[in-house]
């Protein structure tokens, strides 16, 4: 049989087991419940959450943007490594903060968690919309990895539409029947799978090309010392471009509601465990980057549509390996892709219905408003698939631009819990003159001072513009106290 059928029906059979997980995972809950579909009742355990949070974090990135990095930039992909170290650690303060107040308010989102803070459906609004903006655009990097994966595994017979469609079909609908416990628990599944894949795959690749990673940087710094460097002549990146890309990933992180909405989806103990531990999940990273450069000089790029194909390429083309290593490692891509997929679509769901429905049709029931969750599901889903299919980005590119609009939450967020003086007037001014920042120097511009990363620049002008117009403008005391005085 050819490798390419045994990749097929191994992946296939991925599909079909990440779909029952997912499905099972809600079975003997309250279908019905609004909280159960939300925040999987606020009672995730340890061993889901590391699963729920690393799965939600590393997705089809990891496996064909981080090599596909690593072989096109060289030191600069090393930027992936630096930000995962960093970006979870606000979360062992503010989290349980978060938690607190949305137990004690009944919250399951980032735009009812400000509105609440700042009494502003105007704020609610625009939040739901950034989100849904940002996360259309997180989900095309998920799908396209998707479509890849089929795409090479086969040789070409499932086409990037169809591939696309297949996968994240399934991710559509167990989130819509189970919500967030069948994220989770699929989630599990899919992370152990990435993990066992990432090691295995991918080390046995860096030692059978050339024999070890002493052996491949010692030829690559001889050869080009320069791709192992950052900011010096003949690099691929410059010093600023690189400080700035880990700055907006790092304060951005715990701002993409499907990271900051887990706050409430398990208790205060369990929030600073999963901070702790976090890390090792991120450790899968480290042979998914070797492999990127372990394929310099060995493939050649003009074989390759795209960076991000570089894995899968040197598997199928250059080293001829069995077809269930094909099925291998085209699942752990997958689920590495359906992971995140399934978190963000959940989150982006629960955003535009709390940020946006709810404050233009008042008074929603929770009956309504859990339906519409659930529709909300395939529409985002529709709106995404039509992204990826016409668009043409790279996954790192796609990914990095989200983190500009996403990253401008910032400000709001941590004003809402430690500084009284922030009031609706002066979150909502600088929201927005942040983003369009971001998104004149992302879309019309398309380059920046010094190389400054643009969510950076549109940070800068969010808090300059927040501060002038809080000070300007009276504060809202008696909702300040109610968010700043949590302990």
């Amino acid at each position: 049989m050819p490798g390419w059928q045994i990749a097929l029906i191994m992946m296939i059979a991925y599909l079909v087991i990440a779909l029952i997980v997912g499905v099972m995972a809600g079975k003997g809950r309250d279908g019905s419940s609004l909280d159960e579909f939300a925040v999987a009742g606020g009672k995730l355990s340890l061993f889901v959450m590391w699963f729920l949070m690393g799965g939600a974090v590393f997705s089809a990135f990891s496996f064909l943007g981080a090599p596909g990095w690593a072989y096109s930039k060289g030191a600069p992909a090393l930027y992936i490594i630096a930000y995962t170290a960093f970006a979870i650690l606000p979360w062992f303060i503010i989290g349980p903060k978060v938690r607190k107040i949305g137990k004690r308010d009944r919250l399951f989102t980032i735009s009812g968690f400000l509105k609440g803070r700042f009494n502003s459906p105007l704020l609610a609004v625009l939040i739901g919309l950034i989100a849904l903006f940002a996360s259309v655009q997180y989900l095309a990097t998920q799908m396209t990895g998707m479509a890849v994966i089929f795409d090479v595994m086969t040789e070409g017979r499932i086409p990037f539409w169809l591939g696309a469609l297949i996968s994240y079909g399934i991710v559509v609908i167990y989130v819509a029947t189970g919500g967030l416990r069948a994220a989770a628990w699929s989630d599990v599944f899919q992370g152990l799978l990435m993990i066992i894949v990432s090691w295995v795959v991918g080390l046995s690749i860096v030692y059978q090309l050339h024999g070890g990673t002493t052996e491949m940087f010692s030829q690559m710094a001889k050869d080009t010392p320069a791709f192992l460097q950052v900011g010096k002549e003949g690099s691929n990146m410059g010093t600023v471009a690189y400080s700035t890309t880990i700055l907006v990933s790092v304060i951005g992180f715990l701002m993409w509601p499907h990271l900051f909405t887990k706050s409430y989806a398990s208790n205060s103990r369990t929030i600073k465990k999963t901070v702790l531990a976090y890390p090792i999940f991120a450790l899968f990273l480290v042979p998914l980057l070797l492999v990127g450069f372990a394929a310099v000089g060995v493939v050649d790029s003009g074989k390759l549509s795209s960076p991000d194909q570089v894995l899968p390429y040197l598997i199928t083309t250059v080293m001829h390996l069995p077809g269930w290593v094909y099925g291998l490692v085209g699942a752990g891509a997958l689920a590495a892709a359906m992971s995140t997929a399934d978190a963000i679509t959940h989150s982006a769901s629960l955003e535009v219905t709390e940020g946006v429905i709810k404050n233009i049709w008042k008074n929603l029931s929770d009956k309504t408003t859990l339906r519409i969750m659930r529709l909300g599901v395939f529409v985002i889903g529709a709106l995404s698939y039509y992204i990826t299919v016409f668009g043409g980005q790279g996954l790192v590119a796609l990914l990095l631009g989200a983190y500009g609009s996403i990253v401008q939450f910032a400000p709001g967020v941590y004003s809402a819990l430690y500084w009284r003086r922030a009031n609706a007037a002066g979150v909502i001014s600088g929201l927005t003159v942040g983003t369009v920042v971001n998104y004149y120097y992302q879309l019309v511009v398309t380059t920046t001072p010094f190389g400054i990363h643009a969510g950076i620049l549109g940070l800068i002008a969010n808090v300059v513009v927040m501060c002038t117009v809080c000070y300007a403008t009276k504060p809202q005391i008696e909702t300040a106290r109610r968010y700043v005085d949590v302990a």
